[in-house]
């Protein structure tokens, strides 16, 4: 099975048929599992068409773009949930094609910084305004007031599950 076609597998039918009704938190869970991964495989793709980008490299952008003084590298791998290793890699892949720079404050070689360049800005907007009607199209067929609904009722079960976390789910 080609890789495009395992993504939009829908997980959901891992509990069709009578059993099925009766897990409704396994089944929400699944629906939720499901959609995440058709909409993320499309951004990925279409950001790979029109950006010549990665999804990861749009997420660390972003937080470059919210933090106009830049991140420690450190940082940025706490709010990508990417390793060390691999956000340095993302960082001199970024600064090769001149969208991010690394700088060092106050001469002090351990802290490293990255910054977006004027040239990564103006990508990472331009990027984020596709991103946005990206969304906008794959949930066009929603109706307007049910998002604030649906957004709040997710809201619900994001708060169920995180006071219901061990522990080790923070590390």
């Amino acid at each position: 099975m080609a890789e495009t076609e395992a993504i939009n597998v829908d997980l959901e039918i891992i509990v069709q048929g009578a059993q099925g009704r009766s897990k409704p938190e396994l089944r929400l869970w699944l629906r939720m599992l499901s959609t995440t991964k058709l909409i993320t495989a499309e951004i990925r793709r279409r950001l790979r068409n029109e950006f010549g980008a990665t999804l990861p490299q749009f997420d660390l952008m972003a937080q470059l773009y919210r933090e106009k003084e830049g991140l420690r590298l450190g940082e940025l791998s706490k709010r990508t949930m990417v390793t060390n290793g691999n956000v340095t890699g993302l960082v001199e892949r970024l600064e090769a094609d001149g969208y991010v720079q690394r700088v060092t404050p106050d001469g002090d070689r351990r802290v490293t910084v990255a910054k977006l360049t004027e040239a990564g800005t103006t990508l990472f907007a331009a990027m984020a305004a596709a991103h946005e009607s990206w969304l906008q199209d794959m949930m066009a067929d929603v109706d307007p007031p049910m998002i604030p609904a649906l957004w709040s009722e997710i809201g619900a079960v994001k708060s169920s599950v995180s006071s219901h976390l061990s522990e080790v789910a923070f590390e």
